[in-house]
C-alpha cells in the first residue's frame, strides 16, 4: 500500500506530510496511504469511511459538528477545521471495525430516528465501494508485462467486453473513456476549465458529442447520465439522455463493425461530411472536423479572428512538427480577454470529447499529433494580431498559406445539416437552458446543446 497515493486539502498543522505548492497556488498534501494513516492514527480499513463521510452530501450528515473533536491548536478555516476534526475522531476511536465506526458516525447525527440512521448507513456503505483499496496493486499487473496478459478488472467492470479490457490495458483507451462512474453510477464529473464564471460552462457546447459516447457505452435502455458541471461558481447536476440512434453499433462488437459505419457515426456527430475533409491531411481531419463543429455550435458565436487564430496555430504546429519551421513564436504578455478565452475553451472541450469518441469507435479518423495542435498563449497573440491584419500579412510563407487555406476552406463549407436533425439528438434544451443558463442570463447560441 505504500505505492498508493492521493491528495487531500492542506492541513496546516500536519508537518509530516509533503507539501505540494504548484505554481497555481492550490495548496494540498501529497500522501501515501501508509503515511496518511500513521500521521492521523487511522486504521487503513477506515479510509473508505473517511472519504465517504467527506463526500456524501446528505443534509443530516452536515449537522454533525466534527469541530468538537478538534484538538487544541491554532485557528483555521471552518472547512479545514471540520475535516481535521473528523480525522481526529477517527484516530481516537478504540474500535477499529468498519461497521462499528459507521454506527458511531450516524449516532452523532442529532434528532434522527433509527430508521433514518439505517438509511444513511446504507448510503455510506454504497459510497464506500468507490474507495475500497486492494491489498496490493501487484495482482492487477501480474503477468501483464511479461506475458501480455490483460489484467483483471475490478468486479464492477466485469461486464466490459474483452476488446475494451485489452485496449484499456494496452493504453489504447484511457480510463476517462471507460469510466466506471458512467458504467456503474451513470455519473460523469466534467472537467471545469479556468474561465469567466458569468459565462456558461464550456462543456455545454460538446454535450451532444458526449451523448453519443454515452449511448455507445450504455446501449439501448442504459438510462440517463448525471453530469456534474457548473453554473457560475456553483456545481450543478444535470440529467443527460444518451444518444442511441446508431442501432448497428454495439459496444461488444465495435472493432468488427463496418469501418464505414464507424466513420459515419463519428462524422455525423460532428456534423461534417467525408467529402469536406478530402483536401485535409489525414492526421488533421479530426481536429478540423472538431473545428467545424465548434464554429457552428459554440456560443456566444465565435468571431472570425478566433477561427483564424486556431487554424494558424494548428498549421504552425504542423509545419514545425514536419520540418522544424518555427515561424513567429512571440507570445502575448498582456492580460487575456475572458470572452476570447471562453471561445477557445469550448474548442478544447469539443476536441477532448470528440477524441474520446473517436477512440471508442476504434479510430475511424487517424489520431492527430495533439501536442502540435494548440498553444494557448500563441493563439491569443494571433487573435490580437488578426484584429488589424490578415493571416497572409502575419505569416508570409507559401507552404503555410497553402495548408492554412485548405483547412479554412474545409471549416467554412456550408453546414450539411444546419439543424443536425439527422442525428435525432435528444433535446432537453428548455430544461437545460433554465438549469444551466438561466442563472447567468446568457444565450449559449442559436444552436445550443
Amino acid at each position: 500500500m505504500t505505492s498508493q497515493k492521493g491528495f487531500c486539502p492542506w492541513l496546516p498543522s500536519v508537518n509530516q506530510l509533503k507539501t505540494v505548492r504548484p505554481a497555481v497556488k492550490l495548496r494540498c498534501k501529497l500522501y501515501t496511504t501508509n503515511k496518511f494513516c500513521t500521521t492521523f492514527n487511522i486504521d487503513p480499513q477506515l479510509l473508505p469511511i473517511f472519504a465517504s463521510l467527506v463526500k456524501v452530501d446528505h443534509v443530516k450528515l452536515r449537522d454533525v459538528k466534527w469541530l468538537q473533536f478538534l484538538p487544541p491548536g491554532p485557528t483555521m478555516k471552518y472547512s479545514t477545521a471540520n475535516l481535521k476534526g473528523l480525522l481526529s475522531w477517527l484516530g481516537d476511536r478504540a474500535d477499529r471495525t468498519t461497521e462499528d465506526t459507521l454506527t458511531a458516525a450516524t449516532a452523532l447525527i442529532p434528532n434522527m430516528s433509527q430508521d433514518a440512521q439505517a438509511e444513511v448507513k446504507n448510503m455510506l456503505r454504497e459510497s464506500m465501494l468507490e474507495y475500497e483499496l486492494p491489498s496490493s496493486p501487484a495482482p492487477l499487473l501480474s503477468g501483464f508485462s511479461s506475458e501480455g496478459t490483460v489484467p483483471k478488472l475490478p468486479a464492477m467492470l466485469s461486464s466490459v467486453p474483452e476488446w475494451v479490457r485489452a485496449s484499456l490495458a494496452m493504453g489504447d483507451l484511457g480510463a476517462n473513456i471507460l469510466d466506471y462512474d458512467i458504467l456503474l453510477h451513470r455519473r460523469k464529473i466534467l472537467r471545469i476549465q479556468v474561465e469567466r464564471c458569468d459565462l456558461q460552462s464550456s462543456n455545454l457546447t460538446s454535450r451532444p458529442i458526449r451523448q453519443v459516447l454515452y449511448g455507445l457505452l450504455l446501449g439501448q435502455g442504459g438510462g440517463e447520465v448525471e453530469e456534474v458541471d457548473r453554473v457560475g461558481l456553483d456545481p450543478v447536476n444535470v440529467k443527460v439522455k444518451p444518444t442511441v440512434e446508431h442501432q448497428k453499433l454495439m459496444l461488444d462488437s465495435l472493432p468488427q463493425a463496418d469501418p464505414a459505419v464507424r466513420l459515419q457515426v463519428c462524422l455525423e456527430t460532428l456534423g461534417v461530411e467525408e467529402e469536406t475533409l478530402e483536401g485535409v491531411p489525414a492526421h488533421l481531419r479530426l481536429p478540423v472536423a472538431v473545428t467545424c463543429y465548434w464554429w457552428r455550435r459554440a456560443g456566444p458565436d465565435p468571431d472570425l479572428t478566433h477561427l483564424n487564430a486556431l487554424l494558424m496555430v494548428m498549421v504552425q504546429g504542423e509545419l514545425n512538427r514536419q520540418t522544424g519551421w518555427q515561424g513567429d513564436t512571440e507570445h502575448l504578455s498582456q492580460p487575456l480577454d475572458g470572452v476570447v478565452a471562453h471561445s477557445f475553451n469550448q474548442w478544447q472541450a469539443c476536441l477532448k470529447d470528440a477524441s474520446q469518441l473517436n477512440l471508442l469507435l476504434c479510430k475511424p479518423l487517424p489520431e492527430p499529433h495533439y501536442a502540435w495542435l494548440y498553444q494557448g498563449r500563441l493563439v491569443h497573440q494571433r487573435q490580437k494580431e488578426l484584429q488589424e491584419r490578415k493571416p497572409e500579412d502575419i505569416v508570409q510563407d507559401d507552404e503555410f498559406i497553402s495548408l492554412y487555406s485548405s483547412l479554412m476552406e474545409a471549416v467554412t463549407q456550408p453546414d450539411p445539416g444546419a439543424s443536425m436533425e439527422h442525428l435525432h439528438l435528444n433535446t432537453q434544451d428548455d430544461q437545460e437552458e433554465e438549469e444551466l443558463g438561466g442563472a447567468a442570463g446568457l444565450d449559449q447560441g442559436s444552436d445550443g446543446p
